[in-house]
């Protein structure tokens, strides 16, 4: 078909925005060019694609069949476009995500370096947000996909795990708890105890598991990131609880990691994006070069950061 590529991109435009004015607009195209366009291609389909009314338009049986196959079409060959682009050195581009802050210190330098390597002109974009920030970023398209908690109940979000990590006890090693192999949470009410806010993703999943607990943790110090809560332990104001991923990945002078049981709480990052997304080249690239990285690794991922700085065994 003569212009399949730019009536395709049409019709997956205007079935993802319900209306044709939103479409044209998108698409930077006049709306009687965009109506041509979908009547061109319905005519040459011998079939109606889309239920039009004064308000939407809604997609038929058919343009429900077609939308899979045309949206797995763009991406076929925006790749290959792609891939013959990027032989050009001079190949230009930009990768925006959403993470939460200890992904961007933990997941993404690697993948950052070497995603440059191989595309030394193509820039990423990072916003550090909390855990429904992020994925409103995502939602609405700010972000091309974002790294973030499990606890997604978006049925628009699709979530791929990376990690799973245990929350550990942070403390400073002249602390009464830091020759200590295990520490329980209950023993926590005996200190000072600095966490992240109330409304943050890790102090939520803390709280959902100590729901039923008798006793309740006091937080005596509260911060806004993990990073400020270290600082406050390394200070010596108290200890924290804390994903273990949020610890320093080399054996650090004055702070320890210590797991914490009774019970093992458990975190899970990972990528999410929109179900329905169509990721750009660039970002499609990116998107994988994540997943192949962090697949390569994954055995000693999904350990313990006190295992691995102690020689613990991992407590599962």
């Amino acid at each position: 078909m003569k212009h399949e590529l730019s009536s395709m991109k049409a019709f997956v435009t205007l079935a993802e925005s319900d209306s044709f004015n939103n479409a044209a607009k998108l698409l930077n195209i006049t709306q009687p060019a965009l109506t041509r366009r979908i009547k061109k291609m319905e005519e040459y389909l011998h079939t109606q694609l889309f239920e039009r009314t004064t308000r939407k338009v809604t997609l038929t049986k058919a343009g429900e069949r077609l939308l899979p196959e045309a949206r797995e079409l763009i991406r076929a060959l925006d790749e290959t476009i792609f891939s013959i682009s990027e032989m050009n050195a001079h190949h230009h581009g930009i990768v925006t995500l959403s993470c939460i802050p200890t992904a961007v210190f933990y997941f993404l330098p690697l993948a950052i370096g070497k995603f440059n390597e191989l595309y030394p002109n193509i820039k990423v974009r990072i916003i550090e947000q909390g855990t429904n920030n992020c994925m409103e970023s995502v939602l609405c398209n700010e972000a091309d996909f974002g790294i973030n908690m499990n606890n997604i109940t978006n049925s628009s979000i699709e979530f791929t795990p990376l990690v799973n990590e245990p929350f550990v006890l942070a403390c400073r090693r002249d602390h009464p708890l830091a020759n200590k192999q295990l520490v329980e949470w209950q023993e926590l009410l005996n200190y000072k105890l600095i966490g992240v806010r109330s409304s943050s993703g890790n102090r939520l999943l803390i709280e959902q598991y100590l729901t039923d607990k008798p006793w309740k943790l006091n937080w005596f110090y509260e911060v806004r990131h993990l990073s400020t809560s270290l600082g406050l332990v390394e200070a010596g104001l108290g200890v924290s609880a804390l994903p273990g991923l949020a610890m320093p990945q080399t054996p650090h002078p004055t702070l320890i990691g210590i797991p914490l049981v009774e019970p093992v709480i458990r975190r899970t990052l990972g990528i999410i994006r929109r179900k329905d997304a169509i990721l750009s080249p660039p970002a499609e690239r990116f998107f994988s070069l994540l997943l192949n990285l962090w697949s390569d690794d994954k055995d000693s991922l999904w350990t313990s950061v006190a295992e691995c700085q102690e020689n613990l065994p991992l407590i599962k």
